[in-house]
């Protein structure tokens, strides 16, 4: 199915209904709206964790609340127009994965309620007049806490500690990766690390992106958590190996396909605890009066065989405070 279509089970074959005549239909069910930034098979995981969530709520799709999806394939050029399709539809409730989906939705409308599952920089991005009370149609759950990833950089450095000059994976196109490069500066700052940016905005740049990393003999690069990068992880992982470069990731799923190391949000309890904010709006509550969470965990992968392919050796003591050890 194309990801326009609506869909009631992700990758399922359900069928799927004309936008005006469903929209015209007499609605007997909640109706969620679901705007996902990766492909639909990257985010299985995140999605069944929703649905997870749902049913500890009471709901069940396709029996108590119907859900309309809309896929972004990690291209943030189709957001606009994801977004518009989905508010059309006047649901009861958008989910929506990212940050960069969240602003394309608030820019399409200032009524229809929006849970962010992985929400950043709310109140400098305008989505949020505050933490405590949002007052906007918009709150959620945090993916980034402040000095994240300055973290993730200096836990890559305890794997190099003669590392001079560190690599940041960027998309130009992400709202939030201009502060999150800031962030990095500033933790780095002292331990004097030179810092080399590159750029990639579409999967078919992240060959000259690394190109520009290996040109600059970085000693490890940093993989910012995006839309894009999270569908690519295949791609990454292999580019990384190739190079033969260290990295540290956002997201635990590269290190799962043979990333060296990941530090973030437990990214399926965001969306899990997003069901939470969609009971509470469904139910009444205005989503300007739900305050905005912080993320309820974060976790520390690593891959001791990718370690010792890179001929690094894990410190005992980082070893100790990994969440998993992949052998």
């Amino acid at each position: 199915m194309k990801r326009r279509e609506f869909i009631t089970m992700l990758g399922g074959a359900a069928a799927a209904w004309p936008m005006v005549a469903r929209a015209q239909q007499a609605r007997t069910r909640p109706l969620v709206g679901w705007l996902g930034g990766s492909t639909r098979a990257a985010a299985v995981r995140n999605h069944s964790a929703f649905l997870q969530g749902l049913r500890e709520h009471g709901y069940e799709d396709g029996k108590t609340v119907d859900i309309v999806y809309r896929w972004a394939d990690g291209d943030y050029s189709q957001l606009a127009t994801l977004a518009k399709e989905l508010v059309e539809i006047n649901p009861d409730v958008i989910v929506s994965a990212t940050t960069a989906n969240s602003i394309a939705l608030m820019q399409t409308t200032a009524t229809v309620p929006i849970v962010g599952a992985l929400v950043t920089d709310p109140i400098k991005l305008g989505q949020a007049v505050s933490y405590n009370r949002p007052g906007r149609n918009f709150t959620g759950i945090l993916i980034l806490i402040d000095g994240l990833p300055g973290k993730q950089a200096e836990l890559l450095l305890q794997l190099l500690p003669h590392a001079s000059t560190l690599g940041v994976l960027m998309n130009p196109d992400s709202p939030t990766h201009p502060a999150r490069l800031h962030e990095i500066e500033s933790a780095l700052h002292k331990a004097s690390i030179k810092i080399i940016q590159a750029a990639a905005a579409k999967p078919i740049s992240l060959p000259t992106a690394f190109d520009t990393l290996k040109r600059n003999r970085v000693d490890g690069i940093v993989v910012l958590a995006d839309n894009m990068f999270f569908s690519e992880a295949e791609q990454i992982v292999s580019l990384l190996a190739a190079a033969g470069i260290p990295a540290v990731h956002g997201f635990r799923e590269h290190v799962e396909r043979g990333g060296l190391l990941s530090y973030g949000v437990a990214i399926p309890q965001n969306f899990r605890r997003a069901a939470y904010f969609v009971d509470r709006i469904l139910k009444g509550t205005k989503p300007g009066d739900l305050p905005i969470e912080l993320p309820t965990k974060l976790e520390l992968v690593i891959n001791l065989k990718t370690a010792k392919a890179l001929g690094l050796t894990v410190p005992p003591t980082l070893l100790a405070t990994a969440d998993e050890v992949i052998e």
